[in-house]
């Protein structure tokens, strides 16, 4: 059973997902050549508690016999898809830069992330980048009540396609809540079931990843980085939304 969230709880959510956005503009602000991937993750954290809110991600539980994540964000660079870890990497002019970042506001979760590029993109990068970004938009609008998961993992499959983009399969939105990631699921990709109905009160994360080349990924001995087999390049974009009897309100936003 999905959880439906009233006005209050959604309210805590768009608390929690206003200083997930206020984050990733920060990190927009700080992503330069030559600072560490460390450094965007401490500025995050500062930013994230004297809010008031607490991190999502640091200490989430990974895969068995792996650690805890370690940071407040994920910061994935090039062929990392999701889960990237900060650490002493420095920022590289030329570079593809995807920010994930989730924060606690009295007990309810926000998600979101954006893909940056460090410099002038060139056109493919920039078709990556927009073609991903307009796949979640795309997926918000068709999240109406009646609609079903269906149509929104159909809408985001739509615009990968015709931006001559691959959808990476393995990592789906996901319900959200009082848990970051809660038990409904919204592929990027159309599975041929409908899913779940959607009505009011229903939040969830749509986030599609998508990549110029196969989209074929593992994950490296760290046990968290998601990186594509073939080293293309990768864009992740993410909101968190709630259904309304007006339509989707997109909570990770300021």
């Amino acid at each position: 059973m999905v959880p439906l969230r009233t006005r209050q709880e959604i309210e805590s959510m768009r608390r929690a997902g206003r200083v997930v956005a206020d984050v990733l503009a920060l990190m927009e602000e700080e992503l330069k050549p030559g600072v560490t991937t460390a450094r965007l993750d401490t500025l995050a954290e500062d930013y994230i508690r004297k809010a008031g809110a607490r991190p999502s991600f640091k200490g989430y539980r990974g895969h068995p016999g792996y650690p805890n994540f370690p940071g407040c964000i994920c910061v994935s660079i090039d062929d990392e898809v999701v889960h990237g870890i900060p650490g002493e990497r420095l920022i590289e002019e030329g570079q593809v830069v995807s920010v994930d970042a989730g924060a606690i506001w009295q007990g309810y979760h926000g998600d979101g992330a954006r893909t940056f590029y460090v410099g002038k993109p060139p056109a493919d990068v920039v078709r990556l980048i927009e073609t991903t970004r307009l796949a979640l938009m795309a997926g918000i609008a068709a999240a109406v009540p009646g609609a079903h998961i269906d149509d929104v993992s159909g809408a985001v499959e739509d615009v990968a396609v015709e931006g001559r983009c691959d959808i990476v399969r393995p990592y789906v939105g996901h319900g959200i809540g009082t848990k970051m990631h809660e038990d409904l699921q919204i592929p990027n990709y159309r599975t041929g079931r409908l899913g779940v109905e959607l009505e009011p009160g229903v939040c969830m994360a749509i986030e599609p990843m998508l990549t110029l080349g196969s989209a074929e990924v593992e994950t490296l001995s760290d046990g968290w980085t998601v990186v594509t087999t073939d080293h293309s390049l990768a864009a992740h974009f993410e909101h968190t939304i709630a259904v309304t009897e007006n339509g989707p309100v997109i909570l990770t936003t300021a």
